[in-house]
């Protein structure tokens, strides 16, 4: 794995130009983030320049951009006032802690590679668990748009504080977020090509303030200090190390699935493949660094990776030149920043959480099945009002039961017993037994039975084998046909030893017909092959019939692999699978 993103200098200006469009669309972002979160306007631009410049430098994906989110944002919101409720002191301090911890979660998800798998959730899931992200940020910032500090007890303490919020209003910050939020939805589309919404939003609402509101006692943003930020060393109780990680390991989740589906849309618009496993390592030391210097938590943003491939950025220069324009925002130009008022945030922020609800999937989804919306609206309830962590692992759990009981049903149907045992008895599933085998079955006259499975069998499987057992029971041959079986679960695996550990009791000859890699290696594990000799596997379904046909008639070898002796037998009870 190579340790730098591609870094290249045939595309400059468009690099160039890609970087400094991105810095422009980030800044109010920053800005916005970090008084959302509670850790200040400056956490929001230290991890907009930390978090951009190591992806940037290490990451998988050069076109990515990478900063603070609206879904890191809020997670990381709850993080600090969870961790301020219970120690005042070194609370902020602690939530850095998780800020680097997530980093090194990250780097360890990236180092086993596990990039392919972070995504592999339900969409349901992710549209619902990322809808109650949207909800909640616009919750946190109905106190701001009405010119008051946000409450304490995140989502419930806003909404209950929220009637007497309205009896006491700032008209005037209200109008402020009311023409920031009109900006930024108005803004006709061609402008917006040209000037990222935010930043006009950002400009326009900080020159009411200042020019024509100058004389309000307006909230606003207040002295950023300048310079490079100060190094925020770990700090964590024994007592709070599980909160700690738990926290810590819910970021890194997010900011990776976050981070990766930015990549492969960051991929699709440049028809460049990204690295996973070393994108998530890029993200790891960017959120490393961020707590280090008391920043926020970030991830792959689409809008800022969108606007930076859209302006002509091509390799991970782009991301370079947005930090280090960032960068100097911080060090020589933060007191510039002072005058921007708090309500022109809120509405920036509101915006952003708009964006990030799911609207398209949720017109749809009770369209598209019944079960998935009822998880998605699931999920966002309790994303809002209950817990995040809880909202994805309840959704997880549905959506896997569910999963695994449509996986049961379709697995059923490849799962039969030829020839039927009466008229009604479906086997569809043995369409791919030729007339020249159904006619060798015929012969058996029902004496002869053939286990036909096929397609890849896990466990949901297991159940169909089960309710195959009786239907050998009067067999005087069974033929077990595996030729169309890649793969065999351990737990169906286990199902079949047992079926066919009853066929054996009964001295019945017993042929395993088409049975390859990792199917026969997983039997004769179990301890089968032993069982039914070396005889009782056959290459071919047609041949195996034909030798269980001529042991019924008195002509054919059995299992064990002496001709007409029929089968070991097994003494004492069936050894446990």
């Amino acid at each position: 794995m190579r340790v730098f993103n591609e870094i290249r200098l045939n595309n400059l200006r468009g690099d160039l130009f890609g970087g400094v469009t991105a810095a422009v669309v980030a800044l109010p972002m920053a800005l916005a983030f970090g008084v959302a979160s509670g850790a200040g306007a400056e956490a929001g631009l230290y991890g907009a320049v930390l978090i951009g410049l190591f992806a940037a430098l290490f990451g998988g994906t050069p076109t990515l951009i990478s900063e603070p989110t609206g879904p890191m944002t809020v997670v990381f919101t709850a993080v600090i006032a969870s961790l301020i409720a219970a120690d005042p002191e070194q609370g902020l301090a602690m939530a850095f802690t998780v800020v680097m911890l997530t980093g090194v979660f990250q780097i360890a998800f990236g180092a086993m590679r596990l990039g392919r798998y972070v995504t592999m959730m339900p969409y349901t899931v992710v549209s619902g668990f990322m809808s109650g992200i949207g909800i909640i940020l616009i919750i946190l910032q109905f106190p701001g748009l009405l010119g008051h500090a946000t409450p304490e007890g995140g989502v419930l303490g806003s909404l209950a504080a929220l009637p007497g919020l309205v009896m006491a209003i700032d008209p005037w910050e209200l109008l402020l977020a009311g023409l920031t939020l009109a900006v930024l939805f108005l803004m006709p589309a061609r402008i917006k090509r040209f000037l990222p919404a935010p930043l006009v939003a950002l400009v326009v609402g900080t020159a009411v303030a200042v020019y024509w509101l100058g004389h309000q006692d307006l909230r606003v943003i207040g002295e950023i200090p300048t310079g490079l930020p100060q190094l925020q060393l770990p700090v964590f109780s024994a007592a709070q190390w599980q909160i700690i990680v738990v926290d810590a390991l819910v970021l890194a989740l997010l900011g990776s699935v976050d981070a990766l589906l930015t990549s492969v849309i960051a991929s699709n618009l440049t028809r460049k493949n990204s690295n996973s496993d070393k994108e998530l390592v890029g993200q790891g030391l960017g959120n490393m660094a961020s707590g280090l210097f008391g920043g926020l938590p970030g991830a792959g943003a689409t809008m800022g990776t969108v606007v930076n491939i859209q302006s002509g950025g091509r390799t991970a220069l782009s991301g370079l030149v947005r930090a280090a324009l960032l960068a100097v925002v911080v060090i020589w130009a933060a007191d510039l920043t002072a005058s921007i008022p708090l309500a022109v945030l809120a509405g920036i922020a509101v915006k952003v959480g708009v964006d990030i609800i799911d609207w398209r999937f949720l017109r749809r989804a009770h369209r598209v099945s019944l079960k998935g919306a009822f998880i998605l609206y699931g999920v966002i309830v309790v994303t809002v009002f209950v817990d995040l962590i809880m909202a994805v692992a309840i959704g997880l759990f549905v959506a896997n039961i569910l999963t695994i009981r449509r996986l049961a049903d379709v697995q059923a149907e490849w799962v039969c017993t030829l020839p039927p045992s009466r008229d009604g008895d479906d086997d569809a599933s043995g369409s791919d037994i030729t007339t020249e085998e159904r006619a060798l079955l015929a012969l058996g006259g029902g004496r002869v039975k053939m286990l036909h499975l096929s397609g890849p069998l896990v466990f949901g499987a297991a159940a169909s084998i089960r309710r195959q057992e009786h239907k050998l029971e009067a067999a005087q041959a069974v033929v077990v046909d595996l030729s169309r079986v890649p793969h065999l679960g351990v737990t169906t695996s286990v199902a079949l030893d047992a079926a066919l550990m009853g066929v054996l009791k009964r001295n019945v000859p017993l042929y395993v017909a088409g049975a390859q890699g990792q199917p026969r290696e997983r039997l004769e594990k179990l301890g089968f092959g032993e069982l039914v000799g070396a005889d009782g596997w056959v290459d071919e379904r047609k041949r195996a019939l034909e030798k269980a046909l001529a042991a019924i008639n008195g002509g054919g070898s059995s299992g064990s692999g002496e001709p007409g002796a029929g089968p070991q037998s097994i003494p004492g009870p069936v050894p446990p699978a």
